[in-house]
């Protein structure tokens, strides 16, 4: 009997093993049908391209909407970089400029953005290096959808030198074209300085009325702003439609200063290549963007009221504002001292500091300075005043 018993259980077993429902093979299936896909990758991606029977390798952005299956044609930029980021690791030319920008504000950059890298010992402006960047836009529009019709180029520096070259010999490509310190009179070819009164014509004609918009700063020493003046001047005579803003008192690096620009990105968009070119009216456009807005002076008794000290929230000292005479300075906890302006009663600016740092003023409801918010083009941190009684009894803090 015990040995029938045992056999009845074995054959259980068995049975159950093979029989339909909620078994261990069949929930296995189960698992694998109802498992996600992983998710789609977007962002910065590590791309390669091979050209004239060499690989290069460069970055591609994708914005987080990105959709492979939705079929959906997406603006395209072609960027390209300057002169300190050539390089064949493929990613140094995400560093500065625009990909930058697109980091700290990817909201408003809804574009696929193609960045091939120059390598060294070479530029921009060899042929070779131009043919390369048109593979890898060629190879990226293909892929990921992009609109022919909404194609931008893009460059800083000396890939503002490449980029004037790809708008000559490509006109018919680009809906819009963008370049900030750079020209046509290239720093490793000085003799085509002796150009300079037929060159930047040339250039109009063979552009004609694709939108340009030009950005330098006033005190370029490495690129003179009058590479830009002279391109404006030439399009301005040809009839074309060009705009140049000269950052006053920037450097060479005014690109921070325009790629950070929020109209750029829906100047860009407003252009088609399909509206090119005789549609597009002739327009000359050039103004001077002061670093800093004009300053107002503030009273004395204004100006002590700002004074004193300011904490974050955890009770660490960051500042001290304090006056001398009509003048307002901040000193940080290590010991730095700057200068402020106001713009406004509310308002406040660094004079020798960045364009995009403010210090709002809070005041309650009689008026009185209770805080201050350092806002910045990418956020904002909020110190309290500390009372003057607080001040008076504070020992010193190590």
């Amino acid at each position: 009997m015990l040995r029938f018993i045992r056999i009845l259980a074995v054959c259980a077993v068995v049975a159950g093993f093979f029989a339909p429902g909620p078994a261990w093979g069949s929930a296995a299936a189960h698992a694998r049908a109802t498992k996600k896909a992983p998710p789609q990758e977007t962002g910065f991606l590590n791309r390669r391209v091979e050209f004239n029977g060499a690989p290069y390798r460069f970055q591609v952005y994708l914005p987080e909407e990105w959709r492979r299956e939705d079929g959906k044609l997406w603006p395209m930029i072609l960027f390209l970089h300057g002169r300190g980021e050539r390089g064949s690791e493929g990613m140094w030319q995400t560093q500065i400029g625009l990909p930058a920008e697109v980091r700290d504000h990817p909201e408003r950059w809804p574009f696929v953005i193609v960045m091939p890298q120059c390598p060294l010992p070479a530029h921009w402006t060899d042929a070779l290096e131009l043919d390369m960047a048109m593979a890898a836009l060629d190879q990226e529009t293909s892929e990921f959808h992009g609109d022919p019709e909404r194609t931008y180029l893009t460059g800083l520096s000396m890939g503002g030198y490449g980029a004037w070259e790809l708008a000559r010999l490509h006109p018919q490509r680009w809906a819009a074209v963008a370049i900030a310190a750079g020209g046509v009179f290239w720093s490793y070819e000085p003799e085509r300085w002796l150009e300079s009164q037929t060159l930047p014509g040339e250039y109009a004609e063979a552009v004609g009325r694709i939108p340009v918009w030009l950005f330098h700063g006033s005190d370029d020493n490495v690129v003179s702003p009058r590479q830009s003046e002279l391109m404006f001047a030439a399009f301005k005579t040809a009839g074309g439609n060009v705009r140049l803003w000269i950052f006053e008192g920037l450097g060479h690096d005014c690109w921070t200063r325009a790629y950070n620009e929020p109209e750029l990105p829906r100047w860009l968009l407003a252009h088609h290549r399909e509206s090119q070119p005789g549609s597009m009216p002739a327009q000359a456009e050039r103004m001077v963007i002061p670093r800093h807005p004009q300053a107002i002076k503030l009273s004395a008794a204004a100006l002590d009221g700002l004074a004193g000290e300011y904490r974050e929230m955890n009770g660490q000292s960051v500042v001290t504002i304090f006056r001398q005479a009509e003048t307002l300075y901040e000193k940080d906890q290590y010991g730095a001292v700057s200068e402020l302006d106001a713009e406004s009663a509310a308002e406040l600016f660094y004079l020798n500091g960045s364009s995009l740092v403010r210090l709002l003023v809070e005041r309650d409801g009689q008026g009185r300075v209770t805080a201050l918010v350092l806002r910045d083009d990418r956020h904002e941190e909020r110190w309290e005043k500390l009372p003057a009684a607080s001040r008076q009894g504070a020992g010193p803090r190590p």
